[in-house]
This record gives C-alpha cells, sequence and structure tokens, in this order.
C-alpha cells in the first residue's frame, strides 16, 4: 500500500527509471500514492523495479524508450494514457555521461550521442507530454507539472565531460523557456540540479583520488543519495511548489557556494614560457 499523500492519485511518467536517481524517484512516486509509468532502454532493470513497486503495493508499468526517438516517446504517452488515461507528473530524467575527451579531442559521433540523449531526449518527451497536458486542462482537468533532470554542470563545467556539460546547460534553458509557454494553461516546469549523488554514473566516487577531489568542493563533505533528490522531485511535483515555475533547484550539497571549480583551466605545453 502507499504509504504517503502527496502525490495521491497522479500519473507519473519517470523516464531513465532503471537505474540510480530514477529508480528512486519512481520508487518514492509510487510510495506517496501515484501511478508509476517507468520508462528506459534497460527493459531487464525497468522490469525488476516495476515488479519491486508493485509487490510493495504501488501501482506501476514499465515500457521500454529511447527518449532520442520520437516514435517512442509517442508510444510511451499512448501508454500511460492508455492505462490511466491522463498524464499528471513528467520526470525527464534519462540522461547518460561522455565517454570521454576534452574540447580538443572529443568526436563528433559522442558529442551527438550525448546531446541526443539528454537535451533532444527532454525536448521530445517534454512536447509530448506537455501537449496531452493542455489538452486535459482544455478538457476541464487540474495542470500538469514536468520536472527536467539538468546538473550542477550547468553552471560549472568539466572539460573532460564537454557534452553533458553543453547537455545540461541547455537543459537549464529548455525549462525556462518550457515555463513560459506553458505558463499560460498552468502548468509548471522546474529542474533540479544534483551535484554528485550515489549512482553508476558517479561511479569515480568509489576511486579515493576522485573522492577526495569531490569532497573537497563538498561544504557538507559527501556525496548525495538518490533518494535526497527523490525527496526533492517529490516536492516540485507536489501542491507545495504550486507557485514555483522556470526554476533550477540545486542539491549540491553547497558545492556551487563555493564560487570555483577546484580544476586547472589550461595545462601548459612543454616550453611554455611565461608572458
Amino acid at each position: 500500500m502507499a504509504s504517503g499523500s502527496q502525490l495521491s492519485g497522479k500519473v507519473a511518467i519517470v523516464t531513465g527509471a532503471a537505474n540510480g536517481i530514477g529508480r528512486a524517484i519512481a520508487h518514492v512516486y509510487a510510495k506517496e500514492g501515484a501511478k508509476v509509468v517507468l520508462a528506459d532502454v534497460d527493459e531487464e532493470e525497468g522490469e525488476k523495479v516495476t515488479a519491486d513497486i508493485v509487490a510493495g503495493g504501488g501501482e506501476a508499468i514499465f515500457r521500454y524508450c529511447d527518449v532520442g526517438e520520437r516514435l517512442d516517446v509517442r508510444n510511451l504517452v499512448c501508454a500511460a494514457t492508455d492505462a490511466y488515461e491522463r498524464v499528471d507528473i513528467l520526470v525527464n530524467n534519462a540522461g547518460v555521461v561522455s565517454k570521454g575527451g576534452d574540447f580538443l579531442t572529443l568526436e563528433e559521433e559522442e558529442f551527438d550521442r550525448v546531446i541526443r540523449i539528454n537535451l533532444k531526449g527532454n525536448f521530445l518527451v517534454g512536447q509530448a507530454v506537455a501537449q496531452r497536458m493542455v489538452a486535459q486542462v482544455e478538457e476541464g482537468g487540474v495542470p500538469g507539472t514536468i520536472i527536467n533532470m539538468s546538473s550542477i554542470n550547468a553552471v560549472v563545467a568539466i572539460p573532460a565531460q564537454i557534452a553533458y556539460s553543453a547537455s545540461k546547460g541547455g537543459i537549464k534553458q529548455l525549462t525556462e523557456a518550457m515555463a513560459l509557454s506553458l505558463a499560460p494553461w498552468g502548468i509548471r516546469v522546474n529542474a533540479i540540479g544534483p551535484g554528485t549523488i550515489q549512482t553508476a554514473m558517479a561511479g569515480t566516487v568509489t576511486d579515493p583520488k576522485a573522492s577526495h577531489a569531490i569532497l573537497s568542493r563538498t561544504p557538507l563533505g559527501r556525496v548525495g543519495q538518490p533518494e535526497e533528490i527523490a525527496s526533492l522531485a517529490v516536492f516540485l511535483a507536489s501542491d507545495g511548489a504550486s507557485y514555483m515555475t522556470g526554476q533550477t533547484v540545486y542539491a549540491d550539497g553547497g558545492r556551487l557556494s563555493l564560487n570555483y571549480t577546484a580544476l586547472p583551466l589550461v595545462k601548459k605545453k612543454d616550453g611554455d614560457k611565461k608572458k
């Protein structure tokens, strides 16, 4: 049985729901009373998460979805409305990090891959769900809410993650533009900008040197947990955030308050002289 009531009766789509932050959000949404439509390209894990939610008394279904493919996105929204008649909440969580390469060496194909999933995916799913939400409002329904997953890297760039930083910065601006576009229907659009969260995507945290570097620039002195981001996603989807739209909320352990990157900006080549 659902243990909470902040999202009671709401229908929520969560992309990238098979692992990490998306999985945590799907679980807590179900506990808060939402009917959850989980979407991911990892069908095996997605089905497992869905089964866990149902076994715990929640209501959930899983659908395969490549968020960069318009047909998959349309089928996802249709599956949600066929099962539950409407969509009240979207969490645009699906995303990837770059496989590596600095600005001078990053391959075009890798840049395209990251932008396609992280930024284009937010646009495609957001647009499809927003169209449905607008129709619901015009039919007399209650306005919905959309939550995009940005990052502190929308503000603080990482030289080894050029494509990722660009995609997350784009999501921040996309969120603001979506919020303005959908405000006439009362549909709210906000974003979450996590700092370093203990997920498979942040696997480098297990490396002592990488861990020390991260913690040295995190005032709270620890990495975040997926459940902490999930709690914020509950708030943004709830009536408690009814006057918030167009905002990116950074849950980063104080990282952005330091206002420095703690990274060398330029590595001089051998033979370079001071000027």
